[in-house]
C-alpha cells in the first residue's frame, strides 16, 4: 500500500488515543485498523510461499516487537486453521550503530542467544525499517544496517531469509533496498507509535502518527 506525499492523514478528532500526547501530533497517518488488517495479510503471504518449512522469527528491537507480535499471530491463526502446520521459534535482537549521536564504525549486533539454530531454517527478521530513519539522521545508513545484520545472518547458512517490514521510507535518497515483505510506503515524514519512539516515548500509541514541531520540543533530550 502506497500512502502518497499530498495525503493529508485523518483528522485526530476522529480517534482516541492517550491523553498525554494531546497537542503533540499532527494526524493519525495510519490507524491502527487498517495496521492490523495489513499484517494479517502480510501473514497470509507468507505463509503462501514458506511452504512446509519451519520458521524462525527474528524480532529486531525495539520499534518492531509490536509487529513481530502481531505477524507472529496472525501465522499461528492461519495455521491452526489450515492443514498444514508451521513450527515458529521467536528470538530477538537489537542493533547499535551509534554511540550517543556519534556514529560508529562497526555495527553491534546485541541479542540472539543462538543464532546458529538459523542454520538450515528459513529466517524472517521482523523489523520496522523506519526505527532506523528515525533513530539515524543518515538515511544512507538504513541500507548499511540491514547489510550488516543480513550478512551477519547468512554465516549460519539459513535456509531461506526473508525480511518482513511493515513500514518503508521513500526518501530523497534511496539506497536500493527493498524488505521481501511490506505493509505501506509511506512519504519521508517523522512518524511515531505502535511501537516508533521519540526519545522512547510514543510507543504506548497504537496508531502511526505523525508527530508535531511542539512535540519535537517537549520531548527533546
Amino acid at each position: 500500500i502506497q500512502i502518497s506525499d499530498n495525503w493529508p492523514g485523518y483528522s485526530l478528532d476522529l480517534f482516541t488515543y492517550p491523553q498525554h500526547y494531546y497537542g503533540d501530533l499532527e494526524n493519525v497517518l495510519i490507524p491502527h485498523g487498517i495496521i492490523v488488517d495489513r499484517t494479517e495479510r502480510l501473514a497470509k503471504d507468507i505463509m503462501q510461499d514458506i511452504g512446509d518449512n519451519d520458521i524462525v522469527v527474528l524480532c529486531v528491537l525495539k520499534g518492531g516487537y509490536k509487529f513481530c507480535a502481531d505477524l507472529v499471530e496472525h501465522i499461528k491463526n492461519l495455521s491452526r486453521n489450515s492443514e498444514r502446520f508451521i513450527s515458529m521459534k521467536v528470538d530477538f535482537v537489537r542493533l547499535k550503530s551509534y554511540h550517543n549521536d556519534q556514529s560508529m564504525q562497526d555495527m553491534q549486533i546485541i541479542g540472539g542467544d543462538d543464532l546458529s539454530k538459523l542454520t538450515g531454517k528459513v529466517s524472517f527478521l521482523c523489523v520496522l525499517l523506519t526505527l532506523f530513519f528515525l533513530f539515524y539522521k543518515d538515511i544512507v545508513g538504513t541500507g548499511r544496517t540491514m547489510k550488516v545484520l543480513l550478512n551477519n545472518i547468512e554465516k549460519y547458512k539459513p535456509k531461506m531469509i526473508k525480511v518482513a517490514s511493515l513500514l518503508v521510507k521513500r526518501t530523497s535518497r534511496p539506497d536500493g533496498y527493498r524488505p521481501d515483505y511490506y505493509g505501506f510506503e509511506i512519504p519521508d515524514l517523522f512518524v511515531v507509535g505502535y511501537a516508533l519512539d521519540y526519545n522512547e516515548h510514543f510507543r504506548d500509541l497504537n496508531h502511526i502518527c505523525v508527530i508535531n514541531d511542539h512535540g519535537k520540543a517537549k520531548y527533546r533530550v
